[in-house]
């Protein structure tokens, strides 16, 4: 069983040489992870080294039990804000309970086969919160760029910004330079050595710098966070109850929605590099075992990291071996270097997390959105700046709901109810809207052509659109619905409304209805009430069926002649074409 649903296919034709593009592409990519498994957690409000573990432990799991060959899992940008939200408001030991939970969250996800529902969320909204989110982390390391001293974090952004003024006459020199060389060697290591991770060089030759020309004048994360353990992490379930579970569920909830989100866009671009197809839902289970196992040994939430996972790619990577070998090369070098990385300034760790802010900000995404000037750009702005100023939790659910409701407002506007009849000027007599006019238009016989969805936002004005123009009191109301794709029970009730008026003095026929608002019809019994006799295929047919229904008294006499048959029933006997061209003539 095992086999079949997280193996199958994955391993499948794996060779000698498969392996050893896997251990080249593992060992890149673990060296990468460190420095940045530490800043992630630094910037989330814990240990370094809890980041880490993390890098270990969760991209060991995802890469064994994901739904992507080539996903790279472990802590990432993205979970920053909220991650370090949660730790001042509830501690890093509810921090451990809650990404257990979103970890069972995701497992759930996976089971019920939702990994699709996330392509349902807006773009909009992730590049609103993407971009916020990268706003929040460049912000966030200022204050270590400069070396400033005795600033406080807090959860508000603007409290966040206050100390950095409050705090700018402390700037260090030494931090800035350091930051400053870290910063150059990040950005031009992989223009000039394309090959070899500008992370690693830059913490690297900051470090060597820092540490032989002036020791102890910025602050380290020995001094900072304490000696980084070269032991491996102990497991110790954390103590959940009902009362934790309820403080809790609601940021679990968004850890593993943006979990979700973020693992998926990844499996995407890993599916685009390399012409392959992830399987979602394996890739959410996964990733909530991941969570699940990871907050047991002391690690904070993971997910697919989209640069790691382009970067294991990249350098040639066969199979999910590469990953489970870069969590065993972040293991190796914890336990024989962890006393050497107690020596790392918070300073040379500042401008990568500035580098992953730039880069995940989806500026050119933002920019192309923004200048449309549309209902997606409102949607933009405002969870971009809810995520920035409020909180990531409260910008997704407005954005959506904004976004749900001008979807809502946009389909309603594609509905169209139009009183319509045969245009005689084309061959076939196609039923037109433009033909209706105050002298041409049957008294007994109103046909309507309704275009477009048949929903809660548009069924009210389907009504009104009925209603308001058959106030006289036709004999026959034939709808033709073969344009509507879709219709909810709101739409059912007002076309039962409809129908039920109608009914009372005249017939109601149907032509040309799709399967799913038929079906529809059919559940509520409302096809019943219209009768099975008055749904038609073809117009045509429901119009030779409403004349054979007409009051033929009430046509003598009638000048409208709306269709071909009306010239003999108002006893007129002039020719029947010369009367209509003389319509078309004046309608033209």
């Amino acid at each position: 069983m095992q086999h079949k649903l997280f193996f199958t296919g994955r391993f499948s034709g794996y060779s000698f040489q498969n392996f050893q593009k896997d251990l080249l592409s593992g060992l890149v990519v673990g060296v990468i992870a460190i420095p940045l498994g530490m800043a992630f957690a630094i910037a989330s409000g814990v240990k370094p080294e809890y980041g880490i573990y993390t890098t270990i432990i969760a991209g060991i799991l995802i890469s064994l039990l994901g739904g992507s060959k080539y996903q790279i899992g472990g802590p990432t940008g993205a979970f920053i804000p909220i991650l370090f939200g949660i730790v001042m408001t509830y501690g890093y030991k509810n921090l451990l309970i809650s990404g257990f939970l979103a970890g069972i969250i995701l497992l759930f996800m996976g089971i019920f086969r939702l990994g699709s529902l996330i392509k349902f969320i807006p773009r909009p909204v992730t590049i609103g919160f993407t971009s916020g989110i990268a706003i929040i982390i460049f912000v966030g390391q200022i204050a270590n760029f400069l070396g400033l001293t005795d600033v406080e974090k807090h959860e508000s952004f603007f409290s966040n910004i206050r100390e950095i003024f409050i705090h700018i006459h402390s700037i260090n020199f030494y931090s800035v330079l350091t930051a400053g060389m870290c910063l150059i060697l990040v950005l031009l290591t992989p223009k000039l050595f394309p090959k070899i991770p500008g992370p690693l060089i830059g913490l690297l030759f900051s470090t060597l710098i820092a540490s032989l020309f002036y020791p102890n004048q910025v602050a380290t994360i020995g001094s900072t966070f304490g000696e980084i353990p070269s032991t491996l992490p102990h497991f110790e379930f954390p103590e959940i109850t009902l009362e934790r579970i309820k403080q809790l569920i609601v940021p679990a909830f968004v850890i593993a929605v943006l979990g979700s989100i973020e693992s998926l866009l990844s499996a995407v671009v890993a599916d685009g590099m390399t012409n392959s197809k992830h399987n979602s839902n394996r890739e959410l289970m996964g990733q909530g075992i991941a969570n699940m196992i990871t907050p047991l040994f002391g690690g904070i939430p993971a997910t697919g990291a989209i640069a790691r996972t382009a970067t294991n790619i990249k350098n040639g990577a066969a199979s999910p071996f590469s990953g489970m070998i870069h969590g065993i090369i972040v293991l190796f070098i914890l336990v024989l270097f962890a006393p050497y990385a107690s020596t790392i300034p918070l300073a040379s760790m500042a401008p990568i997390l500035m580098v992953v802010a730039w880069n995940m900000s989806e500026r050119h995404g933002f920019y192309h959105l923004l200048k449309t000037k549309t209902g997606d750009s409102l949607v933009l702005v405002v969870t971009f700046l809810l995520t920035v100023f409020v909180n990531l939790t409260v910008a997704v659910e407005v954005g959506l709901l904004l976004a749900v409701v001008l979807f809502v407002k946009r389909m309603s506007e594609i509905t169209v109810t139009a009183k319509a009849l045969p245009n005689p000027n084309n061959k076939n007599e196609k039923i037109e809207s433009h033909m209706v006019t105050d002298t041409h238009d049957c008294p007994q016989i109103s046909i309507y052509n309704v275009e477009g969805p048949l929903f809660f936002g548009a069924a009210q004005g389907f009504e009104q659109s009925i209603m308001t123009t058959i106030n006289y009191k036709p004999r026959v109301l034939l709808l033709r619905m073969g344009k509507v794709p879709f219709m909810d029970t709101t739409g059912e009730s007002y076309l039962s409304s409809i129908i039920k008026d109608f009914s009372k003095h005249g017939i109601v026929l149907i032509s040309g209805i799709k399967n799913q608002p038929k079906s529809v019809l059919n559940k509520t019994g409302l096809s019943k009430l219209i009768g099975e006799e008055h749904f038609f295929e073809h117009t045509g047919d429901a119009i030779n069926f409403a004349l054979k229904h007409l009051n033929k008294d009430k046509c003598l006499g009638c000048k409208h002649f709306a269709f071909r048959e009306c010239a003999v029933f108002s006893g007129v006997h002039e020719d029947i074409e010369e009367k209509r061209n003389a319509f078309i003539t004046s309608y033209q």
